[in-house]
């Protein structure tokens, strides 16, 4: 077990590391100012309704999915209802909104491509994570 959570924070801070890599390289490369991390970035105040709506549906979808999936047995949940696919779900589609807001709206042009790629690079990882059990480490 000792192992496994040395190997854990290790692939975790080697991901951590190339994502602050490529976000620095990208950043200079495409001239966009650093943005805090967890915070709300909109563009407009158009942005800001999207992403607030996106946000409630979220919560329903969590809460619907709870609500199914508890009284389910656990070989028969229902995939799309569980926690972590509807948290994906959320950010990618966040993440999606602020790409066109960014296209249409932002005065930097270059947010958009700068969003994408980080958007990119995250996705791959979390697929990478999810389908393999966290590179081999987590299959018991």
């Amino acid at each position: 077990m000792d192992n496994v959570l040395t190997n854990l924070i290790l692939i975790s801070s080697i991901f951590g590391l190339v994502l602050f890599f490529i976000n620095k390289f990208l950043r200079k490369r495409l001239n966009v100012e650093k943005k805090e991390f967890f915070s709300y970035n909109h563009v407009n105040e158009q942005h800001k309704k999207i992403d607030w709506a996106i946000r409630i549906i979220f919560i329903v979808f969590v809460l619907f999915g709870f609500f199914i999936n508890v009284n389910r047995d656990p070989s028969k949940h229902i995939w799309f209802l569980q926690t972590h696919i509807l948290m994906f779900g959320f950010i990618v589609v966040t993440e999606l909104v602020r790409i066109v807001m960014e296209k249409r709206y932002a005065k930097n042009k270059n947010d958009y491509i700068f969003t994408a790629v980080q958007l990119g690079v995250i996705s791959l990882f979390l697929l990478a994570v999810f389908s393999t059990d966290f590179f081999g480490l987590l299959a018991w």
